[in-house]
């Protein structure tokens, strides 16, 4: 079945997830969707200092939103700061700086956040990791679940009564295809079973991104959910955790903007929010959830169990935190702000 299921992603990501695939599809997009002024609306974005998360930025800029990159390292944040503003002229645009991988910190800023911000209107959970050795963090969550399902879930699970309050809310998960080799595993989130395979364990990841997405967009009517697949984009990220995979396609990768078309469409697009909420997305259209006959889907046990699982997970961290947090002004002592 892994044979099957790697066979068939690969046939259908030659045809749609390279560069050329890109340009097959965005020959049917409207050239009007991208005509709009998002001037007084707010958008926060993780993983905001490089890659796809910096260019979405730059493009949110552009087009007049107000800024929020959530970043790890700060120099770095500054860097992609100071040319945003440059490029754009738009000057809404701050640096918040939290490692999320380390949970206890993700939950602390998301409550500072919404405590000292009357409104956010987009939510952008772009950062993610790939590793390839199993490793804790400080509440003893393996990293990668730590970075790429935990965070998500706690940012995003803290700041919904923001965006309840806010007009026309949105939050966009970018997700990968790989998830679509992988069946939900309720049983062993943080890979403690069997050899570590962080390309898999990355896949795995990304499947439990698509079922969080379609829980919370059954329980919040109000807010907009997506996820989406960026397609194979030429990102530091690739080059440097798929090595082989960035060489063997070499020439054949989608650009950065390419990657990011449709996470800004979601962000920005009027007609995007009408589209039904809890959807896989890649170049501006719903996608299938799973690859044909490849026995993937999950029954409403293991969804279940999966939801409480993080639900304990987050009130084990809310649990060991102070009462007191920051709630009207930045701490310029506090790390968490820049």
């Amino acid at each position: 079945m892994s044979l099957y299921r790697n066979a068939v992603w690969f046939l259908n990501g030659i045809q749609r997830h390279t560069r050329e695939g890109y340009e097959t599809a965005s020959r049917h997009f409207d050239p009007h969707d991208l005509d709009v002024s998002v001037v007084g609306r707010s958008f926060m974005i993780t993983g905001a200092s490089s890659g796809i998360g910096r260019v979405t930025a730059m493009a949110i800029a552009q087009k007049g939103g107000t800024v929020h990159m959530v970043c790890r390292n700060p120099d770095k944040a500054e860097e992609a700061r100071a040319d945003i503003i440059r490029e754009s002229g738009n000057t809404e645009v701050h640096v918040h700086i939290v490692d999320l991988s380390e949970t206890r910190k993700v939950w602390e800023f998301a409550e500072a956040f919404r405590k000292q911000y009357a409104a956010l209107n987009v939510l952008i959970n772009n950062a993610g990791c790939m590793l390839h050795k199993r490793e804790l963090n400080a509440d003893g969550l393996e990293k990668s679940f730590a970075t790429n399902t935990m965070a998500v879930y706690l940012l995003t699970r803290t700041l919904i009564p923001l965006l309840q309050k806010s007009r026309d809310p949105r939050v966009i998960t970018v997700s990968s295809d790989g998830m679509l080799v992988q069946k939900l595993k309720a049983d062993d989130l943080q890979s403690e079973n069997g050899y570590f395979d962080g390309v898999l364990i990355y896949a795995q990841n990304k499947r439990q991104q698509v079922v969080l997405t379609r829980q919370w967009a059954k329980a919040n009517p109000v807010i907009h959910f997506s996820v989406m697949h960026p397609g194979w984009v030429d990102t530091p990220a690739v080059s440097t955790s798929m090595p082989e995979f960035h060489k063997m396609m070499e020439g054949r990768l989608r650009t950065m903007e390419q990657g990011t078309d449709t996470v800004v469409w979601l962000a920005l697009c009027r007609a995007a929010s009408r589209t039904r909420s809890g959807q896989f997305f890649q170049d501006r259209k719903p996608s299938p959830l799973h690859l044909p006959l490849a026995w993937t889907r999950s029954s409403s046990e293991d969804i279940q169990s999966f939801m409480a699982q993080l639900e304990a997970l987050a009130n084990a961290i809310q649990s060991r935190m102070p009462d007191v947090l920051p709630s009207t002004s930045p701490d310029v002592t506090n790390p968490l702000f820049v």
